[in-house]
């Protein structure tokens, strides 16, 4: 069931309650993720291929009904229309139409690889408005009511190719991202600025404007990223030993190999931590280096007494993200199992980075002089610093196999020092439990029941709270043995414990990320 085809249920439907939903919840809860595995005869190769499917659990008065739209992108119109998989995504390459004649097939091999507008990962926010992103240039603006959408091209605004599908937001609205263009020149990374509002009801990302551009280091081979941190005054861009050969993906319909063919590992390569000011655009001539390490998302970052925090779900080993291919996630007993095994797990890790070094700054010493921080940070040149992290967790979590997807109270505590965390246990290829980090002690809480399998948390405060705890985690709990069981999940954010499921009446395959809408 996680990776099946899926129908839409575009009319909302009623759910079965099961303990409490608290009433004081009114909104909608959307999850975006791939729904369908298989178009005619052909199958997508990689989880993140699945034609998108949005889904809204909306919630009021203590009851909560259910409806799920196909995203109707250009890619899933197309391929629905030809009965195949007729545009790539990031591990199927599209064969050529047999429609064609052999010299219009051979001839279509020469074309590069169009951008999808398959905006399966997440949902996200700009000025206000809700949108589907994957992390192409195309977006797709969603109205949460109704999940009806318009499309919306970055590069009609900015010279990128892409964004991320992980922006942050400031209090006040403004919002930055990242993106790459591929020039002449070569691979630039630039932060993108989103103005907080919108002049006219109609507009989208009018007033979108490139920060700064920092050119790759190896032109061809730039590194791939999936997010970026940001602190109060930095934006954090961490170049890590994940590569992309821009040589290898343009020629992929040539060879007909896919874009993740493009993608590789090299841990001959340090990781690099770049500071972007977020004022200024300047970025900081200090490069603070690390171990190879591979990152998908981060948690928190913050600065505090000179330093720079950063917090983030890491493993050292950046090969993972091609062996979540289907035919992988289909397997069972034994064989699951040796894939499993192949995987380096994620851990929460905090790095310390000095923001005041000078002329005058030793070289060959630590420099964190925070009190029980047992990161390091070493100046090893001029410009350069070598850091370790500190574990932020105990032994524990490892017989949870690490922790990703991790969420915090987000607008209360993003870019300032906080304490707790939430995310997915990983003993399973997806998440198999819900842990609650509380990083006074390293202490953790979990949720587990065998056979179920629940996405990413996301905390949504109480009115009026005090504590950065006081809150309800929602999540979307899975159950593959048994048909029709997939549930909406409300824990009290505080105990851990649960207050509530809605009980859906349709099976929904396991998804990426999702956000509260909340609503008056």
């Amino acid at each position: 069931m996680f990776f099946s085809n899926m129908e839409d249920t575009p009319r909302p439907i009623s759910t079965q309650i099961v303990g409490t939903i608290p009433e004081w919840i009114k909104g909608n809860f959307l999850r975006n993720g791939p729904g369908k595995f298989e178009i005619g005869n052909h199958k997508f190769n990689h989880w993140v291929d699945g034609m998108a499917l949005m889904h809204q659990f909306k919630i009021s008065n203590g009851q909560v009904t259910y409806k799920s739209r196909f995203l109707s992108s250009d890619s899933y119109q197309t391929n629905k229309e030809h009965n195949r998989i007729a545009i790539s995504e990031f591990g199927t390459v599209t064969m050529p139409d047999p429609c064609k004649n052999v010299f219009q097939r051979f001839l279509s091999r020469f074309e590069s690889h169009k951008p999808t507008d398959n905006a399966n990962m997440s949902f996200v926010t700009y000025k206000g408005d809700y949108y589907v992103s994957t992390e192409t240039n195309i977006m797709h603006k969603v109205d949460p009511d109704t999940l009806e959408t318009e499309k919306v091209d970055w590069s009609k605004f900015i010279a990128v190719n892409g964004a991320t599908a992980h922006p942050h937001t400031e209090p006040d609205g403004t919002t930055y991202n990242m993106g790459n263009s591929y020039t002449s020149k070569g691979s630039y990374y630039n932060i993108i600025q989103v103005p907080p509002t919108k002049k006219t009801e109609d507009e989208t990302l009018e007033g979108a404007t490139v920060l700064c551009s920092i050119p790759s280091v190896d032109k061809t081979k730039p590194s791939y990223y999936h997010s970026f941190a940001m602190s109060e005054n930095y934006v954090v861009f961490i170049e890590q030993p994940i590569k992309l050969d821009l040589l290898k993906i343009m020629t992929g319909k040539l060879r007909r190999k896919s874009i993740s063919d493009g993608l590789f590992w090299d841990p001959k390569l340090n990781t690099i931590f770049h500071l972007i000011h977020k004022h200024t655009g300047k970025v900081s001539s200090l490069k603070y280096l690390a171990k190879p390490l591979s990152t998908f998302h981060q948690i928190n970052a913050y600065e505090e007494d000179g330093f720079l925090i950063i917090d983030l779900c890491a493993s050292d080993d950046g090969q993972a993200i091609t062996s979540y291919n289907i035919q992988n996630m289909r397997k069972s007993g034994e064989a699951l199992d040796e894939v499993y095994n192949t995987l380096s797990r994620a851990f929460p890790r905090r790095f310390v980075l000095p923001l005041n070094v000078g002329p005058d700054t030793p070289y060959n010493q630590n420099l964190i002089t925070l009190p029980n921080s047992i990161a390091t940070s070493v100046r090893i040149a001029k410009n350069k610093v070598f850091c370790t992290h500190e574990d932020l967790h105990g032994e524990d979590l490892h017989e949870y196999g690490g922790l990703e997807f991790p969420q915090i109270n987000y607008h209360k505590f993003n870019t300032h020092p906080y304490r707790y965390f939430y995310g997915c246990g990983f003993r399973h290829l997806v998440g198999d439990t819900l842990i609650k980090m509380d990083l006074h002690g390293k202490r953790m809480k979990v949720w587990e029941h065998p056979g179920q399998y629940p996405s990413e948390p996301v905390f949504v405060p109480s009115p009026n709270a005090t504590e950065e705890d006081d809150g309800v985690i929602m999540s979307v709990v899975i159950t593959p043995d048994e048909d029709k069981s997939t549930f909406f999940l409300v824990l009290d954010a505080k105990t851990f414990e649960e207050l509530g499921r809605a009980v859906v009446p349709v099976n929904i395959p396991y998804g990426f990320h999702g956000t509260f809408n909340a609503t008056a």
